[in-house]
This record gives structure tokens, C-alpha cells and sequence, in this order.
């Protein structure tokens, strides 16, 4: 989750008015086939929405190898009440359109800096899913919050927590179009990495006769014991598989280690990995506006509780942990240059993308310890 690009409400009310006069063309629009898209780049509008309900669109960019594909979830924020939800609020705590900047591929560096040498996915097939729901991508519909502002107006927002049926729309066309990729890679940065862990198991169950590995970018720090507040807006276990790993869960106790371990011991060819730094501010300040007060917790403390418990459901886990504070590396410039244990992290999850025995990197071994980032 990512608190730290927010909308001017100017510039929210300029992308609401446009994206709500577009609205009935994008739900009319057809999906185009892969061998109908061009190089590059290509949005794809879709029936589904946004938290505002604006219209939702994906991003495809067929590869020179489209036997291995990529697939990844946008991060942006989150939002379970009414202030944080409303765009005329201030501070605006997610991406509330799916043609924002921050939603579209192309700006984005790291694994998308296609004409980076250095980029071991650069001839990769790839699927970019924004975020605009504000649910981490497992919202299962509508929700109509209602609070009183300091005036004592009532303010009721309608909000489109419909994550859920975005990822299965673009899901079914990925399915649809990539019939027989050889290698998938699943990943996902902040939010997305949340949402990622969850529907990796779908993607892992759809192509079962072939690797598939979801690295999940900076969110091992949010178990909270007040992060039902989320789920119970989001209503995310109505959307649950019956699956062993989520038997008994509920709104009040589903967490988000359910989903790395149900998504990992319902498909056995998936293996799950994730990056986190030691002192990440934004998983602090997301777990303070949950409600946990300041002082009550630590993210070295939460990440290493969070890995012992996927540790102990799955064969499998690998984990890359720098130190510092910042927030996000697949798709930013840190994907070249952070160096942990000698291990730069691109070349890290190269292997883990190929099926290598990466192991798992941390900065508890570095002589600076986790306090300093990687040089």
C-alpha cells in the first residue's frame, strides 16, 4: 500500500468529470484479442470499475517471448471508511482511476524500463493490472460509507470495492490468450503484492502443468490484529475458494499469511517469494491509520513473525530483505542497483523467475546490519 502519491483535489475532480463522460463507451468496448494488439503497449477497456466507478482498463504488452509471461498487480493505497474513501477528503489514501500516470505501465522503471540492457524481462510477455479499487485487489463489491463532516453535513460515498471481479475479468482474457506460456511469473508492489499473493493460487491452478512463482513486493508487515476492519468493508471473504487453506475463515480472521499459504498448498507448482526492507514507513504508516498505536509494533518484528508463519505451511518460501526504509522495488530504479549479501536483487529474482534455488537474502547478515539501505 502507498501513501505517498496523493490527488490534489483538483486534479481528482478534472479525472472524475473525464472519466465519467467516457464511461459508457468503455463499457461497451470489446476486448481485442492478443494477435489483434500492437507493439508496445496496449490498454484494454473492460465492464469492470473503479472505487468512483469510473471505468476499468488493463495494460498488455506482447513480448518477443511469449512463451514466458508476466503478469503484475499495481499497487496505490487502500481504503475501509468513509473519509479515506471520499476524493473530496484530504488526504486521499489510494489511486482512485484506472488512467492515472501511476496506473499507467509505461511510466513505471524497474521491470518495465524495457530499453534497460540490464532487464532480465525485457523480452517477457507482460499483463499490467492497475489498482483503483482500494481493496488490494480482493474487494467483492459495492459499499456506501456514511460519515458526518465537522460541519455536522452527512455525506454519504458509494464506493466500487470490486477488485475482485477486475483481476477476473482480466484474468479469463489472460487465459484466453496466453493458452500454453511455458513459465508465468506473478508479481505485485505494495497493494499489489497483497493482491498478488491471493490470485496467484487462481493462475497457479489454471496453468498446472508449468512453473508459475509470485514474488510479492514490500506488504509482509501488515498483521495487525485489527486488519478485520479491512476485510469486513471489503467483504473479502465472501470471495474466498473453498480451498483447505481458508477453511474457517472469516471476515474476522482471515490475515494476509492465508493467502500465501492457501494460495501455496492448493497449487503445488507455484513458488512464492517476497521482498521486504527491515524499516519500510509506508507498511508503518498504513498499520497506524488500521489502528494500531504508535509504539505497539514493529516492521522488523511483523516481518519476521509473517515469514515464520509461511515458513511453517509451505515447502517453499524464499524472501530478499534489504535494510532502510523505502517502499517498492520491481517496478522502480532500486530493482538495478540494491545489493544484498552480494546478491543484487534483479539478478535474484531472475533466478527465482527461472526456476533457480535463489535461497533467501537479508541484511541481518550485512556488517551494517538492516538499519542502512543498501549502498
Amino acid at each position: 500500500m502507498n501513501t505517498d502519491k496523493r490527488q490534489p483535489r483538483n486534479r481528482c475532480s478534472t479525472y472524475l468529470a473525464a472519466a465519467f463522460a467516457a464511461l459508457p463507451v468503455a463499457a461497451l468496448a470489446e476486448m481485442p484479442g492478443l494477435s489483434e494488439l500492437g507493439a508496445g503497449w496496449n490498454a484494454i477497456p473492460t465492464d469492470g470499475l473503479c472505487s468512483t466507478g469510473t471505468p476499468y482498463r488493463f495494460h498488455v504488452r506482447p513480448g518477443a517471448d511469449n512463451s514466458r509471461l508476466l503478469i503484475y498487480f499495481q499497487g496505490g493505497g487502500a481504503c475501509w471508511f468513509g473519509q479515506q474513501c471520499d476524493l473530496t477528503a484530504q488526504p486521499n489514501t489510494h489511486f482512485p482511476f484506472a488512467d492515472m500516470p501511476e496506473n499507467d505501465p509505461a511510466m513505471q522503471r524497474g521491470v518495465f524500463a524495457l530499453d534497460n540492457p540490464d532487464n532480465p524481462f525485457a523480452d517477457w510477455s507482460m499483463v499490467f493490472l492497475p489498482y483503483c479499487t482500494g481493496d488490494v485487489h480482493v474487494g467483492a463489491g459495492e459499499r456506501v460509507y456514511t460519515y458526518t463532516k465537522a460541519d455536522g453535513a452527512e455525506v454519504s460515498v458509494p464506493t466500487q470495492h470490486v477488485g475482485y471481479s477486475n483481476v477476473t475479468t482480466v484474468l479469463d482474457w489472460v487465459y484466453g490468450n496466453y493458452t500454453a506460456p511455458e513459465r508465468v511469473l506473478v508479481t505485485g508492489s505494495s497493494a499489489g503484492a497483497i493482491g498478488s499473493s491471493f490470485h496467484s493460487g487462481f493462475i497457479a491452478e489454471h496453468y498446472d502443468d508449468i512453473p508459475v512463482v509470485l514474488m510479492a513486493d514490500s506488504a509482509g508487515g501488515y498483521n495487525s490484529p485489527n486488519l478485520p476492519v479491512t476485510f469486513r468493508s471489503w467483504d473479502t471473504a465472501s470471495v474466498l475458494p473453498d480451498w483447505p487453506g481458508y477453511e474457517g475463515k472469516t471476515n474476522e480472521n482471515l490475515t494476509f499469511e492465508d493467502f500465501y499459504i492457501a494460495s501455496a498448498t492448493h497449487a503445488d507448482n507455484l513458488t512464492i517469494a517476497q521482498f521486504n526492507t527491515m524499516n519500510d514507513q509506508v507498511q508503518v504508516n498504513f498499520t497506524l491509520l488500521i489502528g494500531d498505536p504508535p509504539g505497539s509494533f514493529s516492521i522488523p518484528e511483523r516481518l519476521l513473525h509473517h515469514y515464520a508463519e509461511i515458513e511453517d505451511a509451505v515447502e517453499t518460501f524464499h524472501t530478499y530483505t534489504a535494510g532502510g526504509a523505502a517502499h517498492t522495488i520491481v517496478a522502480t530504479p532500486l530493482f538495478y542497483t540494491y545489493e544484498v549479501e552480494g546478491v543484487r536483487f534483479a539478478d535474484w529474482m531472475a533466478g527465482l523467475a527461472n526456476g533457480e534455488n535463489v535461497g533467501d537474502i537479508s541484511c541481518v547478515d550485512e556488517a551494517g546490519g538492516c538499519t542502512n539501505a543498501p549502498d
